[in-house]
């Protein structure tokens, strides 16, 4: 998130895939036309994990994988697109850009993994840090926007997960 700006935490404990997708599927159904979530955390976090999640509560059947290769993976046939994106092997902002990929923007729903690397054209975006090893992971989702707060906080409650 930019300096500046407050920041809406909300902080929680998964200790399953199970449950990092369930939380994923639960905040999906709140998720409109436009929305970014920008994804940060270490190999094997769970970034990936959780956009199943998403996709499944999104309504999306297809098989949903990590797109490091082709950068982004559209999904179709849920009630919004959703577009899977791994920015890991970018330079950085402007290489985002020549490659056309911010043209998603604004369309569908974009996860973003390794977002970091393109943190300033990710202003109004739900921010996911993903930490822990093992099965546990501590999850940090942050937003400036009051409502989403609350949405994000409720998919953690129907997730069936406590706040930290």
């Amino acid at each position: 998130m930019q300096k500046g700006f407050w920041v809406l935490v909300i902080k929680f404990e998964t200790t399953s895939y199970e449950q990092t997708e369930r939380f994923g599927e639960e905040l999906a159904k709140s998720l409109k036309e436009g929305d970014i979530i920008a994804m940060d955390g270490d190999l094997g976090a769970g970034k990936t994990c959780m956009t199943r999640g998403i996709a499944r509560g999104l309504g999306v059947t297809s098989h949903v994988s990590s797109p490091t290769f082709t950068l982004v993976n559209e999904y179709e046939g849920g009630r919004l697109m959703l577009y899977h994106f791994d920015t890991y092997r970018l330079e950085g902002e402007d290489d985002f850009i020549a490659s056309g990929l911010d043209e998603y923007f604004g369309k569908g729903v974009c996860v973003i993994e390794w977002s970091e690397v393109i943190e300033g054209l990710l202003n109004d975006a739900i921010k996911i840090r993903i930490t822990g090893s093992g099965d546990a992971r501590v999850i940090e989702a942050e937003t400036r926007n009051a409502i989403r707060a609350s949405k994000i906080s409720e998919a953690v409650r129907k997730a069936g997960l406590a706040l930290l």
